[in-house]
């Protein structure tokens, strides 16, 4: 039996069961709320935000209407439930900004009278969001690595350097499903499929989880269908949507994740704020999905809903109808959840149940955490042994390294795999051995904030702190070449930069690329924040074209007749039908994080061989969005309109400097009960002369349907590695709960009747269709249903010629 400490005499905090960790923690928050005044309880429901800037533009708009002036001093009497932002914020060593947080739970739990922590919440979308900290590939780059384990492997590293320096709470991953790819959040999109985005965000949850941390999935729900790709619109969906695309990412994250916290979407859905919305977050989230965890605001979301949604009269008005809903943690800092919640429930206006009812799932979480144990510590167990909370700062400085070389390996696997080779008409890839006059060209070539997208901290606070160093080494695309190629004769010109309009560098990179052999253009967005960059928060695109004057570079370079390789450092696919077959090749890459420059040199020289695959379509023409692969019939190209939607590359797209070849397996019997599942295989055969990665899709096909359906939507994949001449077998366990849909009556049901798995190689690259006949009665489905299709791939087989 385990044993735990009671706590000191000479401890001042109210005894009881609360204080027992050897108690069930339902049985210790009841005995702790029992014992709270209004004012602790409410203390308990919200954050505050230190150092927050209450005076400027701040980080994003609105903050200084939104942010009251705090002194957490004053605050602290009563308790606190986050600290907001603790190491991203502003710059800070790690080990200062850990020793800093230390001090402050000390002060919160020394000034309360029950001395509970906080918890403290941090961003990670693309790591943690820290000064220092590795910067791995944004999301959408997981997406194209297709590969779960890979990015449960990086949740987990994210989740230890967080937990090291007492972070108890990641605001990621993003289950936004990508709807309009002008939308400026598409880089922290997994892409454009709902099961790409369900199981890749799954397993960083699972990561992240591994790691002792609270995984925060966001932005609960339809934010990315916002009404003509406009940050924060109005959404517009119907049921079938909302329950076919955007509601099962999350769906499997809670069920087979495990996830502890949700975050609710900024966006209204037909008119209703879900930050308002008791259908969505009680009714759908806590009553049929069982979800036991807290739901936490958007920052600033609850005090939206009366300045941007004018559905509530006042805070007191925005704090009632949030606690309504279901919102239990007030973000980033204190507005509506304070004196103004304890004055509304002591005269009548909201009722203390609702504030009950909030606490007791975030005292559930803080207990599960050990937040409520007697032995809890504020040192974090990444400081240097022996310090205390009345370390001097200049004593640690330096101590903690939150990108060593383990961080490193992985966010460079990461970024290698994540790498699209689109196309290569001339075989122009990989780099010939003897080239020896190279010109790279771009703005994007030789700045090492082009491989960072928004949400890392070079990015997202670096930007306005100049002049601090970048804190991480990020080679360029350029410093990566020249260390691969010693050999050869690099000359480099930007040409322009990635969104102006002037044209005088133009002259200096046609010369550099008439006078080499092999032209590299290196093109592409630069991240930002509402309107400082071409993507990110709030920098959505009227349209797909290049950033600036980079499509006219491009032509310019061209129109040298030497051959032009097409390198993409985007966050967000661009539109590129205007440059088809004149390329000598194409190469996309989704912000690949600090090592994306070494990943790039070693796909474009042959070191590693291209195996990411497009999480998202590649648009032919810069309009007609918006436009996904999930297209019903209606939704594809036909006589009766002129413009053809189409895209240039499809979802699922990518090639190798090997070939592969496919050998069905036996197809399984073709009546299958509506409630049963079957085995579709295959050999995967590498007939070339180098090691590769082939991606096998499983897709699925409805034929007919009570509700129109897409053409295609994958139901399955696995990455399947071969050295030359081997081969491996390929098995998915298909269950017909994955052919489940959203009916005329809003039920998910499987319907008896046709349907057709697809094996493929993308979503338009079909290389051998089983057809079923799905028998028996309909049968309705819930949320336990199977979302998942297993995968084996079998050791490989003999080689042979």
């Amino acid at each position: 039996m385990t044993t735990h400490p009671a706590p000191a005499a000479d401890d001042p905090r109210p005894a009881g069961p609360w204080r027992d960790p050897g108690q069930d923690p339902h049985v210790r928050v009841a005995d702790l709320m029992a014992r709270m005044t209004l004012e602790e309880k409410t203390a308990q429901l919200y954050g505050v935000w230190v150092g927050a800037d209450t005076g400027g533009d701040g980080v994003a708009p609105h903050q200084n209407e939104m942010c009251d002036p705090v002194d957490l001093k004053a605050l602290s009497a009563h308790g606190l439930g986050q600290l907001t932002r603790p190491f991203g914020t502003a710059p800070v060593d790690p080990a200062v900004g850990a020793l800093a947080l230390a001090r402050a739970q000390q002060q919160l739990t020394a000034a309360g009278r029950f001395g509970i922590p906080a918890v403290a919440h941090e961003e990670c979308l693309a790591g943690f969001t820290a000064w220092g900290a590795t910067a791995y590939p944004v999301p959408l780059a997981w997406g194209a690595t297709f590969d779960p384990e890979l990015i449960a492997e990086m949740a987990h590293r994210i989740g230890r350097d967080l937990r090291s320096v007492g972070i108890h709470q990641g605001l990621a991953p993003v289950l936004d499903v990508a709807r309009d790819l002008r939308w400026g959040r598409v880089e922290e999109t997994i892409g454009e499929d709902p099961y790409l985005v369900s199981t890749i965000g799954t397993a960083y949850v699972r990561g992240l989880r591994s790691a002792g941390l609270v995984a925060t999935l966001k932005h609960f729900v339809g934010y990315s269908a916002s009404t003509g790709a406009r940050n924060l619109a109005p959404v517009r969906v119907g049921a079938r949507e909302l329950g076919d695309v955007l509601l099962p990412p999350f769906e499997m994250a809670l069920h087979e994740g495990g996830a502890d916290s949700v975050m609710h979407s900024y966006t209204e859905i037909d008119g209703l704020p879900v930050a308002a919305d008791p259908a969505l977050l009680t009714e759908l989230l806590r009553d049929t999905w069982q979800f036991t965890g807290t739901v936490v605001a958007d920052y600033f979301a609850v005090g939206f809903l009366e300045t941007l949604h004018r559905v509530a009269a006042d805070r007191a008005d925005s704090a009632r109808l949030a606690l309504t809903a279901g919102v239990d943690v007030e973000l980033p800092t204190v507005r509506a959840y304070g004196d103004t919640l304890v004055e509304a429930v002591r005269d009548g206006r909201i009722p203390e149940r609702l504030v009950d009812r909030a606490l007791h799932r975030v005292l559930l979480q803080k207990c599960r955490l050990g937040l409520l144990d007697p032995d809890w510590s504020p040192l974090p167990p990444a400081l240097p042994a022996g310090c205390g909370a009345d370390t001097a700062p200049e004593d640690v400085r330096g101590g903690i390294d939150l990108d060593p070389p383990g961080n490193r390996a992985l966010a460079r696997r990461i970024a290698e795999q994540s790498v699209v080779l689109l196309a290569n008409p001339a075989g122009a890839l990989p780099i010939a051995p003897g080239t020896r006059r190279i010109a790279v060209v771009g703005p994007r070539a030789h700045d090492p904030l082009a491989m960072l997208g928004c949400y890392s901290f070079p990015s997202h606070v670096g930007a306005h702190h100049p002049d601090i160093p970048l804190g991480l080494d990020i080679p360029t695309v350029l410093d990566a070449l020249r260390e691969r190629l010693p050999g050869a004769a690099l000359e480099f010109a930007p040409g322009c930069t990635v969104d102006g309009a002037d044209t005088a560098g133009f002259a200096d990179a046609v010369r550099a690329a008439a006078g080499a052999e092999l032209c590299l253009a290196v093109l592409g967005d630069r991240a930002g924040l509402f309107g400082r960059g071409t993507s990110g928060e709030g920098c959505d695109a009227a349209d797909l074209r290049l950033p600036g004057v980079q499509g006219d570079l491009l032509d310019a370079l061209l129109a040298t007749g030497t051959p032009v390789v097409l390198v993409l450092l985007t966050g967000r696919p661009y539109a590129l039908g205007r440059w088809h077959g004149r390329c000598a090749a194409a190469v996309q890459a989704f912000f690949p994080g600090e090592e994306g420059g070494p990943a790039l040199a070693a796909v474009l020289t042959g070191d590693v061989d291209p195996s990411g695959r497009l999480p998202v379509s590649i648009p032919r023409e810069p309009g007609g969005q918006p436009w996904t692969y999930l297209q019903p019939p209606l939704g594809l190209a036909n006589g009766v309109s002129s413009l053809d939607p189409t895209p240039l590359h499809p979802f699922g797209h990518g090639l190798s400097y090997t070939r592969f070849e496919w050998t069905p397996g036996p197809d399984p019997l073709p009546r299958l009960a509506t409630d049963a599942g079957t085995d579709v295989q295959l050999t995967v055969r590498n007939s070339g002369e180098r090691a590769g990665i082939e991606t096998v899709q499983l897709y699925l096909h409805d034929p007919v349907a009570r509700t129109t359906r897409p053409d295609a939507r994958l139901i399955g994949y696995a990455r399947v590695p071969l050295g030359p001449g081997e081969s491996r077998r390929v098995r998915f366990r298909f269950h017909a709960d994955l052919a489940s849909c959203t009916g005329p009556d809003g039920r998910r049901t499987v319907e008896p009747g046709e349907i057709q798995l697809r094996l493929a190689a993308s979503s338009a690259d079909v290389r051998h269709t089983v057809r079923l006949e799905l028998t028996g009665p309909e049968r309705e489905l819930d949320h336990r249903r199977r979302m998942s299709c297993p995968v084996a791939v079998e050791r490989p087989l003999n080689r042979h010629t």
